[in-house]
């Protein structure tokens, strides 16, 4: 850092905005400046000029005053990593969130890490089972990719991450990383809750930054848990699975916080260094020769437009999009998943096999079938429809309503216990479905189910 140290002075307080008149010395960017009379005070560098520096507060705002003496660190915002931190809740800053003993700080790391470079980057070829259903059989995850769930408020984007970092947390080695950007405080204690419950919490480390904190809090979490998951790929080999929830909150953090230091927005309202925000923390999400690193998003939709250029500036880093929809909650498919506007770059022969691509392409033929079947379904009724088109419109009846799916997250509430279905019993069922084994079957039978063997079961009672 500086040979200089960095001293100033107080000299405008502007909510989280900080000027800093320069006595002597410089400052790095992202320089943590401190009070010597108040070691509980810190405040990052943002930008600065010959004779002013202008700051984010990064403690309470209440213990700052004009006037007052600040000197500079020499260091960067840090976070606790290492094995010490899984099971555990704290925030950007390692301040624990449990209620239990602080954490031991035997290391710390910047937040401002760089991206590994492009020849240390590997992709894998390995399939992450989730036990979804429609996520397994219309959009596969890939061990070291970046999965988005979009959608508006209240389809269900949480409860879908939740439940498929039981699944895959159960069932494999390496750790997990959950940063709660933005979120509400109910979310993080119900998670915490959850995962202590089924036994998942002591290989997990939880990071939060929730709603009712300021845009730094928020924004930092974000890198601040990028960090966390570095440390295991990088120092622990570990294969990591990181959860971001959400990643539009992120973009809104850094939005506010270029408004108060004062930054002209683009023309898209958006801060002029959207683009390198996300791409910042999207590059270091990335495997390495050391370990993987599988990245799984929300992203909210402000009013459902998927055109909002924050959304889709997120989506262009993006393997694999799965949109939820208002739509189809309203129809009670759950997961919402929209299977029209749904995709993932995994789609291939190499990566899913020769059987799973052909069963998904024929499937994709009777949904668009379907959706034109469904306006004339609308208007004249379905008995108008040729024979074949019937076997079409039901059949693909059936795989819709085969595809939703009880969950483990929210069988309090539907008295429904959730299932786990293997990728083996799934291309099967699909088969047999598409091949008109179940044409005699009701569609209504096929709904919340785990496998076919459940139907059958049902059927019996």
């Amino acid at each position: 850092m500086n040979t200089q140290r960095f001293i100033g002075t107080i000299k405008q307080i502007s909510g989280p905005t900080i000027l800093v008149s320069r006595d002597s010395g410089s400052a790095a960017a992202h320089e943590i400046l401190v009070s010597e009379h108040n070691r509980e005070v810190k405040l990052e560098v943002f930008a600065q000029s010959q004779d002013q520096v202008s700051c984010i507060v990064l403690s309470n705002p209440k213990d700052l005053y004009r006037g007052m003496e600040l000197e500079g660190s020499g260091a960067e915002l840090t976070v606790p990593v290492g094995k010490q931190t899984l099971g555990r809740v704290m925030n950007a800053f390692g301040e624990v969130q449990d209620g239990k003993e602080k954490l031991d700080f035997k290391i710390a790391r910047s937040v401002y890490n760089e991206p590994p470079k492009i020849i240390s980057v590997r992709k894998d070829i390995e399939i992450l089972e989730t036990g979804i259903k429609i996520i397994d059989f219309m959009t596969p995850i890939l061990k070291g990719s970046k999965v988005g769930f979009i959608g508006g408020a209240g389809v269900g984007k949480t409860v879908l991450l939740t439940e498929i970092l039981l699944n895959i947390t159960k069932g494999r080695s390496g750790v997990s990383i959950f940063a709660g950007v933005g979120e509400r405080i109910r979310e993080g204690q119900e998670l915490y809750e959850r995962l202590g419950k089924l036994g998942v919490l002591a290989k997990t480390s939880i990071l939060l930054g929730q709603m009712n904190e300021s845009a730094a809090n928020r924004f930092y979490s974000a890198l601040a848990a990028t960090t966390l998951a570095e440390y295991f790929r990088d120092v622990e080999s570990q294969d990591v699975l990181f959860f971001l929830d959400n990643m539009f909150r992120f973009v809104q953090a850094g939005n506010e916080l270029s408004q108060t230091m004062g930054s002209v927005p683009s023309e898209q309202f958006y801060q002029p260094t959207l683009q390198s925000e996300i791409s910042y923390v999207q590059d270091r999400l990335v495997s390495t020769k050391s370990g993987s690193i599988t990245s799984l998003q929300t992203i909210y939709v402000p009013a459902d437009d998927l055109s909002d250029p924050g959304v889709g500036a997120v989506m262009s880093f993006l393997d694999t999009t799965i949109v939820l929809s208002r739509e189809a909650q309203q129809l009670g498919l759950y997961p919402a998943v929209d299977i029209y506007q749904s995709s993932s770059e995994n789609i291939r022969e190499e990566i899913i096999g020769v059987e799973h691509k052909d069963l998904l392409m024929r499937f994709q033929q009777y949904l668009d079938d379907y959706k034109r079947l469904s306006h004339i379904v609308s208007i004249i009724g379905e008995s108008e429809l040729s024979t074949d088109e019937r076997l079409i419109f039901a059949r693909t009846k059936k795989m819709i309503n085969y595809l939703t799916q009880p969950f483990t997250v929210t069988s309090a509430q539907t008295g429904r216990p959730g299932v786990f279905v293997k990728k083996e019993t799934l291309l099967g069922d699909v088969r047999l479905i598409l091949t008109g084994a179940y044409d005699e079957v009701p569609p209504e039978s096929l709904a919340y189910i785990g496998s076919l063997a459940d139907a059958k079961a049902r059927a019996a009672k």
